[in-house]
C-alpha cells in the first residue's frame, strides 16, 4: 500500500486539531488531518461553545486570557466571528452564604495579579440580568467573556484550514502508528501517511492514539449534557452560572435557551454514542427554573449528550510526547477546552517549528499524569 507524505499528521478533526492544521499550515507546513469519523463529529460538535476565562484554574488563565484577545479578533482569524458575543460570563451567588466563596476566589486573582474578573453586587447583578430572581445576591463577571456559535466556528476553522491547503481525510480510523527512519507512519483503514511529526488531538480517543507511540496517559471521559428549549423573546445577554449547582445557562441568536453545567450521561467509547440520564438532567433544569422562574412552562426540544476526555486533575495535556520524539498532545480538555482552540494551535505550532514555546504550559504535560499513574 502506498504512504502519503506530509509534514504533518494531525490525528483528529475536532476544534482543536483544526486550529492546530491552521496554525501549522500558516507557518508553512504541509498538513494531513486524519478524522475517524467527519469533522466536528463529537465533543467539538456537541459542546456549549462557552468563551470563559471566569473562574478558570490559575494554570489555565495565561493561556485563557490569550485566547480571550483571539476570539475577540477572530474574523481575522478565519474570516468569521464565529457568532462569538461578549456580553460576559456571570457566577452567581444565590445566597448570602454562597458571597465568600466569590469572595476567596477574587482575592486569589488580585493577588496573582489578574484584574478580568469582577465582584459585583446585587444591584448591578440586577441590572445586567433583570429576569433573575432577585433573591440572589452577587456575582462574578468576566465582562469580555461570552459564548459563540459552535457549529459556525467549526466550519470557519474547516474553510480556513482548507484555505491554506490542508488535507482533511474523514472516515480514517488510525490503526497503529510506528517509526520508520526518521519518520513516522500512521496506519489507517483507507491508507498509510508518512511524516516526522505528528499531532494527537484525537479527544476521547487520544489515550489510545498516545499507547501507540508508548505514551501510557491515563484518560477518563465526559458525556457532559445539554438542554435547549423552545424560542422565546430575549431573555438575557450574558452566560450565567451559579455557585454550588451545575448550570450554565444562556440563549442562542435564534432564541432558544441552552442549559448545560456539566451534567452527565453516560457515553460508550467503543461505539462512539452517548446517551442522556434524564433524572440526572433534571437538576439542571431546576437549577435553571430556580433562577429563572418565568422559564417554568417552557418545552424542551432537544438534548443530547456529548464525548469527551477528562483528565484526573482537569487540566489538558498539551506539548511534547515524553517518550516519542515528533509527536505532540492535545486533549484532555476535561469540558472547557472550546475557549482553549486558538491558543492551543498557535502553542502547538511553536513547538513544532521553533522547538519551544514562551507560554506557560508546564502544568500541562503528559509526563505528570504519567507519574501519577505509576506512583499509584
Amino acid at each position: 500500500m502506498r504512504m502519503e507524505k506530509t509534514d504533518v499528521v494531525v490525528i483528529g478533526g475536532g476544534l482543536h486539531g483544526l486550529s492546530a492544521a491552521l496554525h501549522l499550515a500558516r507557518a508553512g507546513k504541509y498538513v494531513t488531518i486524519l478524522e475517524r469519523s467527519w469533522v466536528g463529529r463529537h465533543a467539538s460538535g456537541s459542546t456549549a461553545a462557552g468563551v470563559r476565562t471566569l473562574n478558570r484554574h490559575p494554570a489555565e488563565v495565561p493561556i485563557s486570557l490569550e485566547a480571550m484577545d483571539m476570539w475577540h479578533n477572530m474574523q481575522a482569524i478565519v474570516g468569521d466571528d464565529c457568532g462569538f458575543q461578549a456580553f460576559g460570563q456571570i457566577n452567581v451567588a444565590e445566597f448570602e452564604s454562597h458571597v465568600p466563596v466569590l469572595e476567596k476566589r477574587i482575592a486569589m486573582m488580585q493577588a496573582a495579579g489578574y484584574q478580568h474578573e469582577e465582584l459585583i453586587d446585587r444591584h448591578e447583578l440586577l441590572q445586567l440580568v433583570p429576569t433573575i430572581s432577585p433573591h440572589c445576591t452577587a456575582a462574578l463577571i468576566a465582562r469580555r467573556d461570552g459564548a459563540a456559535d459552535p457549529h459556525r466556528t467549526l466550519a470557519a476553522f474547516r474553510a480556513a484550514v482548507e484555505a491554506e491547503g490542508v488535507t482533511i481525510v474523514e472516515g480514517c480510523r488510525v490503526t497503529a502508528i510506528e517509526i520508520t527512519g526518521a519518520d513516522w507512519k500512521v496506519c489507517t483503514e483507507v491508507g498509510d501517511y508518512g511524516a516526522p511529526v505528528v499531532v494527537n488531538a484525537a479527544g476521547a480517543w487520544a489515550a489510545d492514539i498516545a499507547a501507540m507511540v508508548g505514551d501510557n496517559i491515563p484518560l477518563g471521559h465526559k458525556a457532559s449534557m445539554m438542554i435547549v428549549t423552545e424560542r422565546i423573546a430575549p431573555l438575557l445577554k450574558p452566560v450565567v452560572s451559579v455557585v454550588g449547582r451545575p448550570l450554565s445557562f444562556k440563549q442562542s441568536d435564534q432564541g432558544t435557551l441552552i442549559i448545560g453545567g456539566g451534567l452527565q450521561g453516560r457515553a460508550d467509547i467503543a461505539a462512539q454514542k452517548s446517551f442522556v440520564d434524564f433524572n440526572e438532567l433534571a437538576k439542571g433544569a431546576r437549577a435553571a427554573t430556580d433562577l429563572f422562574p418565568c422559564i417554568g412552562p417552557l418545552r424542551i426540544v432537544r438534548t443530547w449528550a456529548g464525548m469527551e476526555a477528562k483528565t484526573d486533575d482537569y487540566l489538558p495535556v498539551i506539548g511534547a510526547s515524553p517518550n516519542a520524539p515528533g509527536v505532540y498532545h492535545a486533549f484532555g480538555f476535561s469540558g472547557h477546552g472550546f475557549q482553549l482552540v486558538p491558543v492551543v494551535g498557535a502553542i502547538l505550532a511553536d513547538m513544532i517549528v521553533h522547538g519551544g514555546t514562551n507560554r506557560q504550559i508546564e502544568a500541562f504535560s503528559a509526563s505528570r499524569l504519567m507519574c501519577q499513574r505509576a506512583v499509584a
